[in-house]
């Protein structure tokens, strides 16, 4: 699994850094260039994933950043997207 990696997102260089939140599931947050948070691309939920999946959040200000992550080799292409009231919410493995 990536520990650190450095992608493109809105013109901007960010470092993925991957962690985990207290249920158990992988976390992605990105930071830029001074090592400050920029965004967090997943999300935790109640819903049972493998420890090598991230569920990624892809609308309102994260908006394109799952084609980023796909592009920058984060996650695979093939994810499973699930809606939760008014979004869709996508399950993704990790490379």
């Amino acid at each position: 699994m990536i520990k650190e990696k450095t992608i493109r997102f809105c013109r901007e260089d960010l470092t993925v850094v991957m962690g985990k939140y207290e249920n158990g599931q992988n976390s992605i947050q990105l930071r830029d260039d001074e090592g400050h948070p920029y965004m967090t691309a997943s999300v935790a939920y109640d819903r049972e994933i493998e420890d090598d999946e991230v569920i990624i959040k892809n609308y309102s200000e994260n908006e394109g950043i799952l084609e980023a992550l796909i592009e920058a080799e984060i996650i695979d292409p093939e994810v499973i997207p699930f809606k939760v009231n008014f979004v869709v919410l996508f399950v993704a493995k990790l490379k």
